[in-house]
């Protein structure tokens, strides 16, 4: 039986396919190469040990520069969390009860409410909390200032709002409908079967979900940049701090081609991008041990 043969048309899509691809791995391995470049030589000449865990970041000290990175990955590290703790639970619930429970106008109505937020620029966000929620905080926790890690968790909780809803409604509504037929024609009602049943079938996409989540609020400076305080303070819930990302977009300006503290700010950057490369591994690992469980 002889092999059908591939039409020119199709040759050329599949070419072009596979150039898209390459493209884009290109593109991966050309910036971690460059942060790998531009991010060692600082961390040789402070130390990995001091770098990672050094206390103090004073990088403009002309006489003792300190380049301790570790209240920056904490502060990171507290505020992504919290963003997410914040952020999830409200994003996975909205989209069950757009995919589930709530009538379709209804539905139709808060989708487009949705998209608008993912389409607000992030300095819009910024702008907001530093004029509506910082002067808030201060008035109700009788703060001095206002701004600080627990300002930037609130923000980065709504911004990562759009990403987890939209993604985990949209595999919620995947699941399919003989699984939920079953469950109610087990006896179990409604509820349970979209929180035991819906859910866990769901479960890669809503993953998905976090996964964005998580690199949206690890990864966000401009917002951040005007709520947080911009201190790099060893983290307190009501302490102004500074994150991975706003040390970078504060600095760089300003910062000497060639000086240690442009090197620092590069190192930073690739710590960064290890940071968010770890996190994804680690829930795509969790989410295929699910899946083979």
């Amino acid at each position: 039986m002889q092999r059908a043969k591939i039409k020119p048309a199709e040759l050329a899509m599949r070419l072009l396919l596979l150039v898209c691809a390459l493209t884009a791995i290109a593109f991966v391995l050309l910036i971690t190469a460059y942060l790998i470049a531009a991010g060692l030589p600082a961390i040789r000449e402070v130390g990995l040990a001091s770098f990672l865990l050094g206390r103090t970041w004073d990088s403009t000290n002309a006489s003792n520069p300190q380049f301790g990175i570790l209240p920056l990955v904490l502060t990171s590290v507290y505020g992504a969390a919290g963003a997410i703790v914040l952020g999830v639970p409200v994003g996975f619930f909205t989209a069950l009860f757009l995919a589930k429970a709530a009538p379709r106008p209804l539905a139709a109505a808060i989708r487009p409410v949705v998209g608008l937020l993912a389409g607000i620029p992030s300095v819009v966000y910024g702008l907001v909390g530093m004029c509506v929620l910082v002067p808030a905080l201060r008035s109700w926790l009788d703060l001095p200032a206002g701004d600080g890690l627990l300002a930037s968790i609130i923000v980065l909780a709504v911004m990562i709002l759009p990403s987890v809803i939209s993604l985990s409604e949209a595999a919620l509504a995947s699941v399919p409908r003989e699984y939920e037929e079953a469950s109610l024609a087990l006896g179990a009602t409604e509820a349970e079967t979209w929180l035991r049943v819906s859910a866990p079938a769901a479960k890669s996409g809503i993953a998905a979900a976090v996964v964005l989540g998580v690199g949206r609020a690890v990864g966000e400076s401009m917002a951040i940049l005007m709520v947080a305080g911009n201190v790099p303070n060893m983290p307190g819930l009501l302490r102004s701090v500074r994150f991975l990302t706003t040390g970078i977009a504060i600095e760089m300006n300003y910062a000497a081609p060639g000086s240690l503290q442009r090197k620092a700010l590069f190192s930073i950057g690739l710590v960064l991008f290890l940071f968010i490369l770890l996190i994804n591994i680690l829930l795509h690992l969790a989410v295929r041990r699910g899946r083979e469980a």
